[in-house]
């Protein structure tokens, strides 16, 4: 049988427990800091994107929720048949449990995710399998604002080529427009109606360089002048 003084010695030796206890708290009360986005998106596509976000950040599936997300919006940008029967109100649940099967397919890997197909799930079942594109848009925003990014988007009346897309981004990454230690994420869009030149939109700042435009503003001072 131990001694009284022995068992002192054990106690004094031991690690006192409240002191165990803060830094579990601490992390507790940071982690759930950080499941808030970066960013806020608004509509209803927005608040389900935001949940989305919510529900990775907790899960640890940022990354596969993000790639299923992508690839489920260039499906739907590419598919306007598929992204009409999202959309279609009469939707039994056979319907919606085929969909989902497809959804998940078409999400490569990542769809198996189960953060992804409880979302999906919960789409179908709320019937708003209908705002899925704008979902993958919305939450693509807040994937980008966690990464650092900074959206340029260049709009052009043919495809630009890598070296003239490249040559934009480092001059842009430049300048002012785009904060310190951001990152760019380029786009090409391409829409013939401008003619010539080039729009380019950073974040949320635009620059009109287009043919179109010069045009519109000389025949507005034609008109003025006249």
């Amino acid at each position: 049988m131990l001694s009284r003084q022995a068992i002192r010695s054990i106690r004094a030796a031991a690690p006192r427990r409240t002191l165990a206890r803060a830094p579990v708290r601490s992390f507790a009360a940071a982690a759930a800091q950080d499941t808030k986005p970066p960013v806020a998106v608004y509509g209803l596509d927005g608040t389900y994107a935001t949940a989305l976000y919510t529900a990775a950040v907790k899960s640890s599936s940022l990354d596969p929720a993000a790639r299923a997300l992508s690839s489920l919006g260039d499906l739907l940008s590419k598919d306007a048949k598929l992204t009409a029967i999202l959309t279609t109100p009469t939707l039994t649940e056979g319907d919606k449990s085929g969909i989902i099967a497809e959804l998940v397919k078409n999400a490569g890997a990542a769809g198996s995710n189960e953060t992804v197909k409880n979302f999906l799930s919960t789409l179908a079942e709320n019937n708003r399998l209908g705002i899925l594109p704008g979902v993958c848009e919305k939450f693509g925003e807040i994937i980008s604002a966690s990464r650092g990014e900074v959206e340029l988007v260049v709009t052009s009346a043919q495809q630009l080529d890598n070296r003239t897309l490249s040559r934009l981004e480092t001059a842009v990454s430049k300048s002012a427009y785009v904060g310190s230690g951001k990152k760019l994420k380029v786009t090409n869009q391409v829409n013939p109606d401008i003619i010539g030149g080039l729009v380019v939109e950073i974040g949320d700042r635009t620059i009109d360089l287009s043919v179109s435009s010069k045009i519109a503003k000389m025949n507005k001072l034609l008109t003025d002048t006249l």
